[in-house]
């Protein structure tokens, strides 16, 4: 019997042989499939201990919540615009909704948990080999708007302090923005500063796989450097 092996199969074959040749990548314990998944745990780990501290959000450039541009501007009562867009009250406002982001995010690791031990990876080769951040954008596709509704439970409940009829209406009359915008506009933000802070750490893990102590990472993502 003739055995026909089309060129896209040899090329991928070529491709992937270097990582097979890695100890356990052959069918005997881990997988590039594991590689990944470790990857993105280790990512997502990191991630969320730094912006899980008091502040996290706050302090991290990366993932820091910018107040809705609309708090700029202004086009009714005098006195409550010119309080909603005092130094004071944004600065105290900036403080809380990133705080409220953490609430989100409390709710999100777990999440985030169990969905890289349970997803499916189609081309672990391509991942491997792939841009710095390439697992957590794959990561972030996969999970499409699910973050984002599961956050939102905890963002409302981290933005109540300032859901006193005063400030809602104020924000309202003085920006256009209600407390459902806002909320809505910090678990956005939110989100996205979680894979943010996710994908630097991916990058970083990627840059030198050897600072994680873990064989399998090392093993993989160190050989992928030289390929």
């Amino acid at each position: 019997m003739t055995i026909h092996i089309s060129r896209r199969a040899l090329i991928a074959t070529a491709a992937a042989a270097p990582f097979l040749a890695l100890p356990g990548c052959a069918g005997t314990g881990f997988s590039l499939v594991d590689a990944i998944r470790e990857l993105l745990s280790l990512s997502s780990q990191r991630a969320f201990a730094q912006l899980l501290r008091q502040n996290g959000f706050f302090d991290d450039q990366l993932a820091r919540i910018d107040l809705p541009e609309a708090l700029g501007g202004g086009n009714s009562t005098r006195i409550i615009a010119t309080i909603l867009r005092s130094d004071a009250f944004r600065s105290r406002l900036a403080r809380q909704v990133n705080r409220a982001a953490e609430k989100g995010a409390e709710i999100a690791a777990p999440m985030v948990a169990e969905t890289v031990r349970t997803i499916g990876i189609e081309n672990a080769v391509d991942l491997v080999k792939g841009g710095p951040e390439s697992a957590t954008l794959f990561l972030k596709d996969k999970m499409g708007p699910a973050l984002l509704t599961a956050m939102v439970p905890g963002i409302d409940n981290g933005l109540r302090l300032f859901d006193s009829q005063i400030v809602t209406e104020g924000l309202r009359l003085a920006t256009g923005i209600d407390f459902a915008a806002l909320r809505d506009d910090v678990t956005r933000k939110a989100s996205d500063g979680i894979y943010r802070a996710m994908g630097r750490e991916e990058a970083a893990i990627r840059a030198n796989p050897g600072e994680t102590n873990n064989p399998l990472l090392i093993g993989v993502f160190g050989l992928a450097k030289r390929v």
